[in-house]
């Protein structure tokens, strides 16, 4: 039998598949969080507001959506 290990626990340094998976965890969360916040500002923005800014309320989750998990205008 094989056994294969892919983590350094003694010094913390890195475990490869349990550190992976924990990064790209926190990643969705913080976009998640981001496309929360981005909906409640702009929802709570007036509709003359909005329309000073040319966002039609309809447009907001799709705008907090592009804003939040869109990688290319990072």
């Amino acid at each position: 039998m094989a056994a294969t290990n892919d983590f350094t626990a003694a010094n913390g340094l890195e475990i490869s598949g349990f550190h992976a998976g924990l990064e790209a965890l926190k990643a969705r969360f913080a976009n998640y969080r981001l496309y929360r916040q981005t909906v409640s500002e702009l929802s709570a923005l007036s509709d003359r507001d909005l329309a000073d800014l040319g966002i039609h309320r309809s447009m907001i989750r799709r705008i907090a959506m592009e804003a939040s998990y869109d990688n290319r205008t990072a």
